[in-house]
């Protein structure tokens, strides 16, 4: 079997960028910003090995992967893992929704 592509959306690659940002300047330090790089690689490296190993979401064709206050959706082909966002549990879940259907 080929190994996947991981492609983020111009969105989850947004969604990402703000959050990092966010606890940094809350935080004044890189220290948490770092660890959740860390266990969103360890779940990516997962999703890239089985991309069925998590739930499906209530979003057609999308796959979500929580880890503490956090998501990453994803669609899978043959060829790609295509992260759709990178959320954070404690937003409103309809502007998940939102920003999903764009």
């Amino acid at each position: 079997m080929a190994k996947r592509n991981i492609v983020w959306t111009e969105t989850a690659a947004k969604q990402r960028r703000g959050i990092l940002k966010y606890w940094v300047k809350r935080n004044g330090t890189t220290t948490y910003a770092e660890k959740l790089i860390k266990i969103t690689a360890d779940h990516l490296k997962i999703i890239k090995e089985d991309p069925s190993a998590f739930k499906e979401a209530d979003f057609p064709d999308t796959r979500i992967s929580v880890f503490g206050h956090f998501s990453i959706l994803y669609k899978f082909t043959s060829e790609s893992i295509i992260v759709t966002a990178f959320w954070d549990n404690r937003q409103d879940s309809k502007k998940l929704l939102e920003q999903l259907k764009k």
